[in-house]
This record gives structure tokens, sequence and C-alpha cells, in this order.
């Protein structure tokens, strides 16, 4: 099944805790401190893969998590660093954060890589807070909590030349007859439900890789009939072949009306050079017509005109040695070309030091990633490390705000899913 668009949840892996220990050796009465840190938490990596071209394996699977860091251990040992998770994505996939919209990559080399969440750091063992003043900490920390999101992605397939026309112009027998694709084709129109890619190879040092793309109608653009999910795919193609139907009553209006679709979906697609068929010249018909076409079309100012019979497999080659000279000619596109209707959105960046703070019937709710953050890393069975946690309260100047909001001795304070109670 081709699927274009997907939405999946990534989670990194979670740090490893760093551990509170003492060296107990015979003769040794004061060891002193030799907890060992923990490891990283896993990254998870979306990488490019030339040899899928449909985000499918995703269409079950929607949840991905790397592996956990390990606890660290005695005589100062940190532990193993979790595993990144990489994930297989084809060339042409367009990452965004679904929650904000925002723009996280594009990934179209061979190869490439994108780190879309981060594993969290290891928690420090008791030997990195050993100090002249304290030299037996009970203090340690426990791993940092991992980056989590919601991805959207979006697939744009990367061909150079992108095959367009109304329903049942015959794009399917085109790519059919020049590749070794295998496209489903009716004599019926919608023939085709999904895009197409196909390898066309002219000689020794010359090939073409070529979309067929379904079959546009009047309002495609909005999302009527098949084209507002498949218009995408045009968007990186440098050259489009426009397969006229010869058996149309109104070729030319056909023409026009899928130039407009193209020009309102993104109005570079309009920009792009393209070559003129009139298709199904094995037929006596539209043998007839095509003088009368062609010469409207030369009148419109259009040079790139060819007429084919795919059926037959006729005067298809001169079409691709065209678009192959004009590939040449047309630089390459790598940038994405966002739809024509988006805005640029501008975001502040967030605060690691700001604070919210709420007096909610369950009590006083302390709203702040770093806050919560911290909270989750702090070993509460022990005074030292709550001390700590305190002082990072006090340095955020959290402290002052509770008491300037009210609070009292003996309060309920929430902060994330810790529920504390506030003592002076």
């Amino acid at each position: 099944m081709f699927i274009d668009e997907i939405t999946i949840q990534v989670r990194g892996g979670k740090g490893g805790d760093g551990i509170i220990h003492f060296r107990r050796e015979k003769y040794v009465p004061r060891g002193g401190p030799d907890g060992g840190d923990g490891g990283h938490g896993g990254d998870v990596i979306l990488r490019v893969d030339v040899h899928a071209n449909t985000l499918s394996n995703y269409r079950h699977q929607k949840n991905f998590q790397a592996d956990n860091g390990k606890r660290g251990a005695k005589q100062n040992q940190t532990g193993r660093s979790g595993e990144d998770l990489i994930l297989e994505v084809p060339p042409g996939t367009i990452v965004y954060d679904d929650d904000t919209g925002e723009l996280i990559g594009d990934l179209v080399e061979p190869g490439q890589t994108l780190v879309v969440c981060e594993g969290g750091r290891g928690g420090r063992g008791n030997t990195r807070f050993k100090n002249s003043r304290n030299k037996t900490p009970r203090l340690a920390e426990k791993g940092e909590p991992p980056q989590e999101r919601t991805l959207r992605l979006e697939l744009k397939l990367i061909a150079d030349v992108g095959i367009v026309g109304v329903p049942n112009a015959g794009k399917s027998t085109l790519l059919s007859v020049v590749t070794n694709a295998k496209p489903k084709i009716g004599a019926y129109p919608f023939t085709t439900l999904q895009p197409n890619l196909g390898i066309a190879e002219l000689d020794i040092e010359t090939r073409l890789v070529l979309a067929d793309i379904p079959g546009l109608i009047e309002g495609a653009h909005t999302g009527l009939g098949l084209g507002h999910a498949f218009l995408r795919h045009i968007q990186r193609t440098r050259v489009l072949i426009h397969l006229l139907d010869g058996l149309s009553q109104e070729p030319l209006i056909d023409f026009a009306q899928i130039n407009s679709e193209l020009a309102l979906f993104d109005p570079r697609l309009a920009q792009k050079p393209q070559i003129i068929v009139l298709n199904k010249m094995d037929l006596p018909s539209v043998q007839e017509r095509w003088p009368q076409v062609r010469e409207e079309l030369q009148d419109r100012g259009y040079d790139d005109i060819y007429a084919i019979s795919a059926a037959t497999n006729s005067d298809i080659r001169p079409v691709l040695y065209r678009a192959s000279q004009l590939l040449l000619e047309t630089p390459d596109i790598t940038e994405i070309e966002p739809e024509s209707d988006q805005l640029p959105v501008y975001r502040l960046e967030d605060d690691p030091s700001a604070f919210e703070i709420e007096d909610t019937p369950l009590g006083w709710r302390i709203s702040s990633v770093s806050l919560e953050r911290a909270a989750l890393m702090t070993y509460w069975e022990h005074y030292q490390s709550v001390r700590r946690f305190q002082h990072i309260m006090e340095a955020m100047g959290i402290d002052e705000a509770m008491r300037q909001a009210g609070v009292e001795v003996g309060d309920t304070v929430l902060i994330g899913s810790h529920e504390l109670v506030w003592e002076e």
C-alpha cells in the first residue's frame, strides 16, 4: 500500500540513574564515595533508505522508543549507554512536529540522517558531588527524561520527470512501456489511485526517473478528485510531460485546466518546463485532429509539442530525449517548496528558567520545564538530594515567588507528577 503521510510518536531513551555507593574494603574504614554515573539514553534517528518509496512501514506500528541508559555501578563504573533507534524513511520525506507545525527537516540524500529525539543524559553518581566540605555525599541524580515528540511525516516523491494530465489520458500506459513499472491500467478514469515511479534507460549514460501522477480534475487544488493528496509529488520534479487525451472532446481546454490547477496549488509548478504530448495516435480520429491541435498550441507560444501512441510504443523516444535535454538545462530542486497557502510562523524560544504558579483545589501547581525535569532526577529518599532540589528552586526565584503568592507551611505543592509539602 502506498502511504505518503503518517503520524508517529517517538521517544528517546531515558538516561541511566547515577548511584550512591561507598567503597567497602578491608582495612579501609573510610573508603569514600565510588558511585558511578548512569549511561546516556539512545537517540531516535531518521535515515534515508534509497530502496524505500512509501511510508507504509509505519502504518501499523506508530510508537517508537530508543533504549534507556543503564544504571551506574560501584567502583565509579559508568552505565552502558542506550542504543540509538534508527527509523528508515524514503527519499523526499519531510518531517514536521505535529504539535507545533514546526518544520524539523527535509530528507532527500541517500543515507542522510536526522536526530528527531535526543536521549536523556545519565545521572551523576555521588562521586561527582564530593568536595572538601562534603567528603561523604549521599547525593546522586536519576537519569534525565528523554525528548518525546509527535512527528508528521510527509513524502514528496523525488523524480526527474512528472507525467500529468486528465484521468484516462494514458499516463500509466506511457510509464509502463518506457520503464519496468507495473501500474494498474484500465480503460476508465481514475485507474491510478497512487503515484508510481519508474526508471527509463535511454542509453548507457542517460536514465530518467519518471513519476505517474494520478489524473487531475478541475478543483484538484482544493482536494476534489484525487488531486490534493498527490499534487505535492509534482513539486520536486524538474520537468513535466503534459499528456493530452487524443479522444477528449476538448484537449486544449483540458490542457489549460490542468495548468490552472498546478498554478493554484503552487505558482512555481506553472513555471516548470513542460513537454506537451498528444496521446493515442494509433487511432485514425486522433491522427486527423493532430494538425489542428499542434497549430493551436503553437499559436499560444508552445514549442515542445509531440504526438505519440503509448499503447503501440510509437514516437516515444524523442519525447524522452527532449525531457533529458531539459533536465540538463533545469537546476536541481532539493529545497522544500511549501504549498502556496502556507505562511511562515514565528515562535518565541522557550525560556528554560520560566515558571508559572497556580493555586488549584488540589494544591499549588508549579509549572516549569526545568524544575519538572529536576524533580524527575531527584532521589527523594535522600535528604541531601532533597536539599539540592530546594537550592534549585531558590536559584530560579520560585521560593520567593511562592511566598509572595501566599503559600503556607503544610500546603501541598504539585510539580509535574510529584506531590510535595511546603516547609520553611
